[in-house]
């Protein structure tokens, strides 16, 4: 910046470089806030949704199913979580849970996603939701979080008295992206939700047929561990404490974890 300055009553011209330099960054802070401005007036927001019912028919059993008792049991909240696939699982409440999937990396960028789920298990069936879905991981991806939010439900019911018992499993997944860079911002909101849906209506049908498949794996697995009969807990119950804990390091942890269960139950 220039201005005239007088000295022994003569004009002379002075420069403040700084306040040239202050200008500029005013005028690209200006700038820069404009451009969020005017990306944020040209975002738009694009919903996509899949859902899928799926049903499998159950083998006739003679001794019928326990799928109520197997849903409220530890093992089965775990299968409803898929908990083999995740990363790490811990408890928020008494049926919320954080879950990590193992990191994806794309390129220089990786993002572990983190769901917040909810379990509520009944007599009559299973709700799993999904209350919140964030990523973490580098800092452009976590930036993503407020662009966009999901939602998912996956209710399990049975049916075990019918001549043919089945298991069917009802998926609903919605997610809401918001756009905001070109060239999307120029396309309406259905170019993007186009294909976005094709693409979460083939994942869905991927996801129920795999988790009812490992669900009843994970049944069945439950099922022969349950080998803590009424007899054999009260044999454990008459134990005196010292042979007791004997017995405790003689058994394996998940058959231990089965007499804990029983125990609670048969108190209850």
């Amino acid at each position: 910046m220039k201005i005239m300055a007088t000295s022994n009553n003569k004009w002379r011209l002075t420069k403040f470089p700084f306040l040239t330099t202050t200008r500029k960054r005013v005028e690209t802070v200006m700038l820069c806030n404009c451009k969020a401005n005017m990306l944020m007036l040209n975002s738009k927001k694009a919903n996509l949704c899949a859902a899928k019912k799926e049903r499998i028919q159950l083998p006739i059993s003679d001794d019928g199913y326990r799928i109520s008792e197997f849903l409220s049991h530890p093992f089965g909240i775990q299968a409803m979580l898929n908990t083999k696939t995740l990363e790490n699982f811990e408890p928020i409440d008494a049926n919320t849970y954080r879950c990590f999937l193992p990191k994806v990396q794309l390129l220089n960028f990786e993002a572990a996603p983190v769901l917040d789920l909810r379990v509520t298990p009944t007599e009559e069936d299973c709700t799993v939701e999904m209350l919140s879905c964030k990523f973490q991981g580098s800092e452009i991806m976590e930036r993503q979080n407020e662009y966009f939010s999901a939602f998912m439900m996956n209710r399990l019911t049975w049916s075990t008295n019918e001549s043919k018992p089945f298991l069917e499993a009802d998926m609903k997944l919605n997610v809401t992206l918001e756009i905001y860079t070109a060239p999307f911002t120029l396309l309406p909101a259905s170019a993007v939700e186009g294909p976005g849906n094709l693409m979460m209506q083939a994942l869905v049908d991927r996801l129920i047929k795999l988790l009812l498949k490992q669900l009843m794996q994970d049944y069945y697995e439950w099922e022969n561990q349950q080998i803590v009969d009424d007899e054999f807990l009260d044999s454990l119950l008459g134990l005196k404490p010292s042979v007791f804990l004997v017995e405790r390091e003689n058994l394996p942890p998940k058959l231990f974890n089965g007499f804990l269960y029983s125990y609670y139950r048969k108190l209850t």
